[in-house]
């Protein structure tokens, strides 16, 4: 049952109404207001979720500031990330260092995030960075309340608007830029023209291609196993006979990669090519999308594209071509 009692300080001054709910089957709760009337309400309240069965513990929740929870989370969730979730835990510090992280997980509406995404955008981050930010509060709150015993949260990333992502790029080698590109790329020195015609030939990602190892290359059966994915998925990707030949000319390192260059290596090093060749407007990830729409050219359907590509779902093959083709 519930009692409603005056709360005085050590010098017998009242400094509120304290609600107090003791009932078997339940864990006590309390709490203290200002007024008589509002602890009444809160205690009446309370009784009539518990009598309809739909009570939920929100203490932990009340207690757990935003801060308290995102360590938690970088402690035992992270870990099993891709990489470590090296990339989130950069999300989570960030969050940490907002107005809104002091704040407990039960007090938390869509207001805070949005005022949250107004900071983010004032900070001129990106739509797509600030929804990267937005998924991880939004996992948090699920992980919150499915294993951390606060059920009774509601997620404030469901309630807001989320920034619009910028139309997808539509941009393809055109004229004679592939000439003028692999000219360049000669003149800059190896491995890029090696690098530049196996990602034309092969729509793999830029990670992809300087990871790899010859333990994973099959020039005989013509396929080249990818073992860690953006997606987390393992792929065998088709090699074309000038993909093959390319792997076939390079020299093998007792390392065992093929490449040995790093992922920032091959970006700075392909944008200096374009300055060379007088190519505007080109990154290296354009590639994998003119390597993709030469595979629609040659009458490939969706489904044989992204099981070479990697892709997830059909349709994002399908925009992809639908922005290029």
């Amino acid at each position: 049952m519930a009692s409603v009692g005056p709360r005085f300080d050590k010098e017998d001054n009242l400094i509120g109404w304290q609600a107090r709910i003791i009932r078997k089957g339940y864990p006590t709760r309390s709490k203290t207001f200002r007024g008589k009337k509002e602890a009444e309400a809160w205690a009446r309240s309370v009784e009539s979720e518990m009598d309809k069965g739909t009570w939920r513990d929100t203490s932990s929740a009340e207690r757990t500031t935003l801060k308290e929870a995102l360590n938690r989370y970088a402690t035992e969730v992270l870990p099993d990330k891709k990489d470590g979730g090296k990339r989130e835990m950069g999300y989570v510090r960030q969050w940490q260092d907002r107005p809104i992280a002091c704040r407990p997980m039960a007090a938390i509406d869509g207001q805070d995030v949005a005022r949250s995404i107004k900071e983010m955008e004032s900070e001129v981050k990106s739509p797509n960075t600030i929804r990267l930010h937005l998924a991880l509060l939004s996992h948090l709150y699920k992980v919150a309340r499915s294993e951390w015993r606060m059920s009774s949260l509601t997620n404030p990333v469901e309630t807001v608007r989320k920034p619009k992502l910028p139309k997808g790029r539509a941009r393809r080698l055109q004229g004679d830029e592939e000439s003028e590109l692999m000219y360049a790329a000669k003149e800059y020195g190896a491995p890029m023209p090696s690098i530049i015609l196996f990602a034309i030939e092969t729509a793999m990602r830029r990670a992809e291609i300087v990871g790899m190892l010859w333990e994973h290359v099959d020039l005989r059966g013509r396929v080249v196993l990818v073992p860690d994915t953006k997606n987390g998925d393992t792929r065998r990707v088709p090699l074309s006979s000038a993909a093959a030949a390319v792997l076939d000319e390079l020299p093998r390192r007792l390392d065992g990669q093929v490449w040995g260059v790093r992922p920032d290596s091959v970006t700075q090093a392909f944008e200096r090519i374009c300055v060379r060749a007088g190519i505007e407007g080109l990154t290296f990830h354009d590639l994998r999308h003119e390597a993709t729409s030469r595979m629609f050219e040659k009458n490939l359907n969706p489904m044989q594209v992204a099981a070479i590509t990697g892709h997830k779902t059909l349709s994002d093959v399908e925009t992809l071509y639908s922005f290029e083709g």
